[in-house]
């Protein structure tokens, strides 16, 4: 153990940021794996929406990772105006 403080703290300062380096190493391998995973799911015709809830991933992820592949994305359907009801 650092015999001042200042050594100590540079010291678990370094740890930190060792370990944060490879969390977020680890996050980027993962997301690639992820992402491949679930473009192979598409390519099988698993249904997008399971696809995305067991991913846990949104729509636009989704429908961007498919775009990026040149897989086929249908248009966004125009927003609907709500009928105000009469009173």
């Amino acid at each position: 153990m650092p015999a001042i403080p200042e050594e100590a703290q540079a010291e678990a300062l370094r740890a930190v940021a060792e370990v944060s380096l490879r969390r977020t190493e680890d996050i980027a391998r993962l997301d690639r794996e992820l992402r491949e995973a679930t473009l192979t799911a598409v390519r099988t015709g698993a249904p997008r929406s399971r696809i995305r809830a067991l991913a846990g991933i949104s729509p636009n992820t989704l429908y961007a990772w498919l775009a990026e592949e040149g897989i086929e994305v249908r248009a966004k359907a125009p927003a609907r105006k709500k009928e105000k009801e009469e009173k």
